[in-house]
């Protein structure tokens, strides 16, 4: 038509001629006869996404639950029943853990995530209950419980969504109403209260039957702690409380 198609403004004639002769040698007709053609055609298909495209890109988001073995979420008297159960993936899992020693000395890096859910079916001893469920060394629940990472409550708190059928029955089982009000550590309180978690701070503390235990086998650690010299840091001593200057890169 004689136009610049980009600016809308009209062509000479010598650069029109020149236009028509170009799209003559390359084979292509006129504008105007390519637009009824353009119209009528259907619009090409998507372009495939190559596998290396960031949109086909897929990352395992991890769910924000907690690893389970066979014997989690299981009472003592069910842990046997499931271990014969579990199926070859639970077996595997529940065997790649490493083997429990102690403790210290402080390991270089985490082990992976572990913990455990438990519910006592009878009045127990907690390093002996724990010990005996998930098949661990007692001075290594004994080790646990000292450093803080076995949690309990007078009842089991409600299973997330995705918890396994048994633990589910289990919770049912143990919160029955009928139970719950025979037991005398709970009477007064209400079930948040009751389901409350503190930390078990001896191995030979006394459960109660309907007891909730949480033990975090892999507990975090933080090598850096055992680097320092902390009488070095003292700054203060009195009956009530010690002032350290804590170095850089220590946790709290």
């Amino acid at each position: 038509n004689g136009k610049n198609p980009n600016k809308g403004e009209k062509l000479n004639p010598a650069a029109a001629r020149r236009n028509g002769e170009a799209r003559g040698v390359l084979g292509l007709p006129p504008p105007t006869a390519m637009a009824p053609a353009l119209a009528a055609a259907p619009p090409p298909p998507p372009r495939p996404l190559l596998s290396s495209s960031p949109l086909l890109t897929t990352h395992r988001i991890p769910r924000r639950r907690r690893r389970f073995s066979p014997t989690t979420h299981l009472d003592a008297a069910a842990t046997a029943r499931a271990t014969r159960a579990a199926d070859p993936v639970e077996a595997l899992t529940a065997t790649s853990y490493p083997a429990y020693d102690r403790l210290l000395p402080c390991p270089s890096k985490d082990d992976p995530p572990r913990i455990e859910h438990l519910v006592a079916r009878e009045d127990e001893v907690a390093g002996d209950f724990i010990s005996r469920s998930l098949n661990l060394p007692p001075l290594y629940v004994a080790d646990l419980i000292r450093f803080g990472a076995v949690y309990y409550a007078l009842v089991a708190p409600q299973p997330p969504p995705y918890a396994a059928p048994e633990h589910v029955r289990i919770f049912r089982e143990v919160t029955e109403p009928s139970l719950l009000r025979q037991r005398a550590s709970i009477k007064g309180k209400t079930v948040r209260e009751a389901q409350k978690t503190f930390r078990v701070t001896d191995p030979s503390q006394h459960l109660e039957a309907g007891t909730y235990l949480r033990v975090h086998v892999h507990p975090k650690r933080f090598p850096r702690c055992y680097e320092i010299d902390w009488k070095s840091r003292v700054v203060a001593t009195t009956d009530d409380f010690v002032v350290l200057n804590k170095p850089a890169a220590t946790s709290v």
